[in-house]
């Protein structure tokens, strides 16, 4: 949950590229405030990009730690500057990308083409868990429990389902950032259904997610690390909306992000037996989808604590109102620990330490 403005600083625009002895870090980031609203766009169309201010913190947090800090931007600006970003040691890699459902892939790819060592996922896993119905169907294939779906092309398909168990809520197939979510995303009848899958596929050019909606609690588990030696699960985060920990149906909607209703909780308020039942489940969907470095998994419960993941997101924010601070805060260790440990990650895949 950003709040512009609580850093004073200006974003900088792109400096040169100078170099030194000490290591360099380059910072690839798509920003809200360079997005330009195109007619018929929702409202939310650059809500996965990140606001100049956290590109500023993360900026001035690594030069804290004695890296020296490239900016980089959007993949447009990797592209025009290629011979400069080799000389690089690692890039940082927080670009959602401009447009398509291999978006999140177009930073990746290009830097492991030219040989650049990078912060975080490759471009295929990055490709595969934004695209939320592809990301469903390894986990049904590996075991990990998850809602029932199904893929809505259009609304006047959905006819004769009775075998449908109300409510259900209703997601576009490639978006992040919950884009698309609102309180009407939730459907409890045929009509509804059909009204809110007409929305996502004219206001987001995509077919619908239509998923079992599950009644309960909801969790995010925050992942730092790579082999099963050095994977370090984080305090799992409860989500409160409200005040209610016990949402029943109340979800995450792209208005709360923008609002004082949720709150995170660290550590969640839940038995040894359910922490251990969701770390292990975190745990597994993070390898399965092959996460590098970091990440988040997104976890519902039900009364029967019955888990099921909703995602994974392998390109989390790392905004100082989001979670990964959160859990830093809770651990009494700085937001710039947390940096370091995800980009000391990196370091020891590439052999840089």
């Amino acid at each position: 949950m950003e709040k512009p403005g609580k850093f004073k600083r200006a974003l900088k625009k792109e400096e040169p590229f100078l170099f030194s002895d000490e290591k360099i870090i380059g910072l690839t980031y798509d920003l809200k405030t360079d997005y330009i609203f195109k007619e018929n766009d929702p409202p939310d169309a650059n809500a996965e990009f990140d606001h100049p201010s956290t590109i500023e913190v993360i900026s001035n947090t690594l030069e804290s730690l004695g890296y020296k800090i490239v900016r980089i931007g959007n993949v447009n600006s990797l592209l025009k500057n290629l011979d400069k970003i080799k000389k690089v040691d690692i890039i940082f890699n927080l670009s959602e990308g401009l447009i398509g459902r291999n978006r999140e892939s177009q930073v990746p790819i290009i830097l492991e083409m030219i040989g650049t060592p990078f912060v975080g996922s490759d471009g295929l896993t990055l490709g595969l868990t934004l695209d939320k119905l592809m990301t469903k169907k390894i986990f049904l294939s590996e075991g990990i429990p998850t809602p029932k779906f199904f893929e809505a092309k259009d609304a006047e398909s959905l006819e004769n389902l009775d075998h449908l168990c109300f409510p259900l809520i209703v997601k576009p197939r490639y978006e992040g950032s919950s884009k698309g979510l609102s309180l009407e995303s939730k459907v409890d009848n045929i009509a509804e259904l059909k009204k809110r899958v007409d929305y996502i596929i004219t206001n987001y050019h995509q077919s619908a997610l239509v998923e079992e909606f599950i009644c309960g609690t909801e969790f995010t588990v925050a992942i730092i690390g790579n082999d099963s030696d050095s994977l370090e699960v984080l305090p799992i985060v409860q989500i409160k909306i409200e005040g209610n920990l016990n949402l029943g149906e109340k979800f995450y909607t792209f208005g709360h992000i923008h609002s004082d209703s949720l709150q995170y909780i660290c550590p969640a308020e839940i038995s040894e037996k359910l922490k251990e039942k969701i770390e292990d489940l975190a745990l597994r969907t993070y390898r399965v989808v092959e996460c590098r470095d970091f990440g988040r998994i997104d976890i519902r419960c039900d009364y029967n604590e019955n888990l099921y993941v909703l995602e994974i997101n392998p390109l989390p924010s790392l905004s100082t109102e989001d979670v990964f601070s959160v859990i830093a805060n809770y651990l009494n260790i700085s937001y710039a620990e947390i940096l370091d440990k995800i980009l000391k990650s990196a370091f020891s895949r590439y052999g840089l330490n």
